[in-house]
């Protein structure tokens, strides 16, 4: 079956979809996104991803394209689509088609929303869990305003490929005071040798991922200490393990940074655990 795709009101297929050459999150990267597990057919974290879009477009002064309602009937109809029992389902909302002119356009102009799916190899990301993950650290060069989720990921790509070409699978962006913090896509996190979970608070500097929250809560129930507070390259390069988050990732244990083995340089027990309990505290919404 051939995908489909989503497109301001209408379900395309997936190879005939298209955008105005004028819409501007072409033009201008003014536009945000997200990306929502699906798990066994069902959707993780919705609630939690949609309160996400909703303040990135509010921050960003973009009207939502249609009700929360209506964007989950989207959703939903696009996942059954395209069959995807699990993987990942991606919206993305711009403000829309309109003359090219840095400032807004009329008031009148429709947000643009695209909306696709697509199944993710359960078993090769189990696979990877099972082994780890390299990082590499690089400076961070991004905007301040990295807790909206925007599109405009020129320095994310950047790092990737910078990580992909050092044979690391993630970058960790280190701010000028010489602390994490976040990856190119995820959130960084370490556990110390006393066995305390850190990660960088989410009031500036990091996306406030969804999979961190869960994470947060996931750690509280279990009974770990846990601290929400900057850390060093050097605290992580010391520390007993270290992970990752993301909903295309969930929990990933981390097993080197830059080259320098974390821990025994294998996936930690704790990062382990806690990715295997991770959807007993996820939402599913069917």
């Amino acid at each position: 079956m051939s995908r489909i795709a989503y497109v301001n009101g209408r379900y395309v297929p997936h190879g005939e979809a298209s955008i105005h050459v004028e819409d501007r999150g072409y033009q201008f990267a003014d536009g945000v996104y997200e990306v929502c597990e699906v798990r066994g057919g069902a959707l993780i974290d919705a609630r939690r991803h949609l309160d996400r879009l909703d303040r990135s477009l509010g921050a960003l002064r973009i009207a939502p394209p249609m009700s929360r309602a209506a964007l989950l009937l989207v959703l939903r109809e696009t996942v059954r689509r395209n069959t995807v029992r699990n993987g990942m389902v991606y919206m993305q909302v711009t403000r829309g088609v309109a003359r090219r002119d840095h400032a807004f356009p009329p008031a009148d102009t429709p947000a643009s929303i695209v909306v696709t799916a697509r199944r993710s190899d359960f078993a090769a990301q189990e696979a990877l869990a099972a082994t780890g993950v390299k990082v590499i650290s690089l400076p961070e060069n991004r905007w301040p305003r990295v807790d909206i989720k925007t599109v405009g990921l020129l320095p994310n790509v950047l790092a990737k490929q910078a990580a992909k070409e050092a044979g690391a699978r993630e970058a960790w962006f280190v701010d000028a005071a010489g602390h994490v913090t976040e990856g190119a896509s995820t959130n960084a996190w370490i556990v110390t040798a006393g066995g305390t979970i850190v990660t960088r608070p989410a009031d500036a500097g990091i996306l406030r991922g969804i999979t961190r929250t869960v994470v947060l809560e996931e750690a509280r129930a279990l009974g770990y200490a846990l601290e929400e507070r900057p850390f060093t390259l050097a605290e992580a390069h010391a520390a007993a393990e270290a992970f990752i988050t993301a909903a295309s990732t969930l929990v990933m244990p981390v097993i080197a940074i830059d080259g320098q083995a974390v821990g025994d340089g294998k996936p930690g027990p704790v990062a382990m655990r806690l990715r295997q309990r991770f959807h007993d505290f996820a939402e599913f919404s069917i």
